[in-house]
């Protein structure tokens, strides 16, 4: 798998590309308080639909913006986006995360819609808890767009814009079947799988993805998940608990490994992926393959220093770019582009806007990074 900067820059570049054709122009802190509070614009709400808005609204409106938490490097430089890219909009941001915590967002997205904003982004952290409150915003008329992760179970959202979750899996897979031909040579290996938060509606797909890459090299034989461990359920991580799954790691290591050594770990971000080689390193293994997820600062240090293998990289500032692509058209009162594709939430077929990730190993991370400077200086 070999992908340079071009290949961020198409993928980054088409969506909004899609956009901008259809007529829109392009334009913090950890308390959960917002970003900026000005007053609302005052007239009436628009009415949205799946892919168009009608009437717009005044340009200088409140756009609501529900993070998770700040928990990951992901979400704070989402909050630092979203704010700038709004301002730079002209709009009033509303930026506020939740400390991961449900009932908090929930009364964040009913602060906003009291607030008047005309559109509200949600990233959630509980993606089936989110309906009634919902519900409240699109009967008002805002405009619901889901970020990065799928709202179900509820006929109250416009669409999603995020990475798409079963490629980044893939991504992951492949990954860590690179990383042990790389590192461990001819197999067969012995490794563990992890998950995400059973939660957050990506992870079981980042572990659907993977899966669909190992499976077949489970089935014969090259792969050997020596706990037995094989299914989403067993593998998943409690709200992406970087200590929660070093205590599993140990766990597995004392229970399974006492007599052998562990190849490879798929890992569906890097907190867990750093977690997952400390154990190794204080229970005296070598270090296995790991991959990772989000291109933290830290991961990208370790991927540089020859540790983590690989992290999978789905740049926040193209994402909330797309999203705003999105905004700006409501406001206009402008069509959107056809959607990438539709994913159903339970309740309806939702209209998904999905970017490609990026795999990132020391390889190929300066040509990555060769336009982000910040990244760039951590390779050294």
């Amino acid at each position: 798998m070999t992908i340079g900067r071009r290949a961020i820059a198409v993928l980054s570049a088409t969506l909004v590309a899609g956009l901008a054709l259809a007529g829109c122009s392009s334009s913090t802190s950890g308390t959960g308080t917002p970003s900026e509070s000005t007053t609302p614009g005052s007239s009436e709400s628009s009415e949205s639909s799946a892919t168009q808005t009608a009437g717009g609204f005044p340009a200088d409106s409140v756009i609501g913006v529900s993070l998770p938490w700040l928990g990951t490097q992901n979400w704070a430089e989402g909050l630092d986006e979203f704010t700038a890219q709004i301002k730079a909009a002209g709009m009033t941001p509303l930026v506020q995360q939740a400390d991961n915590k449900v009932p908090q967002q929930q009364s964040q997205i009913e602060a906003m819609i009291e607030r008047g904003a005309k559109v509200i982004v949600v990233a959630p952290i509980d993606g089936s808890q989110l309906g009634t409150v919902l519900e409240k915003a699109k009967a008002a008329g805002i405009v619901v767009i889901g970020y990065d992760r799928l709202i179900q179970n509820t006929e109250a959202i416009d669409a999603v814009v995020q990475y798409g979750s079963v490629e980044i899996g893939r991504v992951q897979g492949q990954a860590l079947l690179d990383g042990l031909k790389a590192r461990k040579g001819d197999g067969p290996y012995n490794i563990e799988l992890f998950g995400g938060g059973p939660a957050d509606p990506n992870a079981p797909n980042f572990f659907q993805g993977a899966m669909e890459i190992l499976q077949p090299k489970i089935d014969d034989g090259t792969l050997k998940v020596v706990s037995g461990q094989t299914t989403f359920e067993q593998a998943a991580t409690l709200d992406w608990d970087n200590a929660k799954a070093q205590a599993r790691m140990d766990t597995l290591l004392s229970g399974f490994y006492a007599d052998k050594e562990i190849d490879g770990v798929l890992s569906p971000n890097d907190g867990i992926a750093r977690a997952i080689l400390t154990a190794a390193a204080q229970a005296g293994k070598d270090e296995p393959v790991v991959d990772g997820l989000d291109a933290e600062n830290e991961s990208i240090v370790s991927i540089w220093e020859g540790h983590q293998y690989e992290t999978t990289d789905k740049p926040t500032k193209a994402l909330v770019s797309a999203t705003m692509e999105l905004v700006i058209a409501s406001q206009k009162g402008e069509p959107w582009a056809e959607p990438t594709g539709k994913a159903d939430n339970g309740k309806i077929e939702v209209p998904l806007y999905e970017l490609t990730p990026v795999a990132v190993t020391k390889e190929n991370a300066k040509e990555v990074y060769a336009n982000d400077p910040a990244r760039l200086a951590l390779l050294k």
